[in-house]
């Protein structure tokens, strides 16, 4: 259980880190001071998404489905490999869904405050 502990860590994080994606931004006419200014606010906003819960919770979900499948078609040491697939599984989803997430406060936050966001 522990190297599957170990693997959700480290799925996590690359899916975390692949989930972000630069915001681009319409910059005609646009004070950049100003503009990193606001992209700094934004992003401080946007820290407020638990990344982390959203991780743990999916998990735990992922781990309970996991385990209910492979115990109806194995025996418990199935039912032991499919919650940590499912604990993986489920970790990982939950991640990029929380960086998703902060990508539309983010987002939201710019637009909000009269930026031509363009992606």
């Amino acid at each position: 259980m522990y190297k599957t502990f170990i693997t959700l860590l480290i799925l996590c994080a690359f899916s975390s880190g692949c989930a972000s994606k630069r915001i681009i931004v319409d910059t005609k006419g646009i004070n950049m001071a100003q503009y990193n200014q606001d992209l700094s606010e934004c992003t401080i906003y946007a820290e407020q998404v638990d990344v982390g819960r959203q991780a743990a919770g999916r998990a735990v979900a992922g781990a309970a489905v996991g385990a209910a499948i492979g115990a109806a078609v194995g025996n418990s040491d199935t039912a032991q490999r499919g919650a940590g697939v499912g604990a993986i599984a489920g970790g990982t989803r939950g991640a990029g869904t929380a960086q998703r997430e902060k990508q539309v406060v983010v987002r939201n936050c710019l637009r909000n405050r009269g930026y031509a966001v363009l992606n």
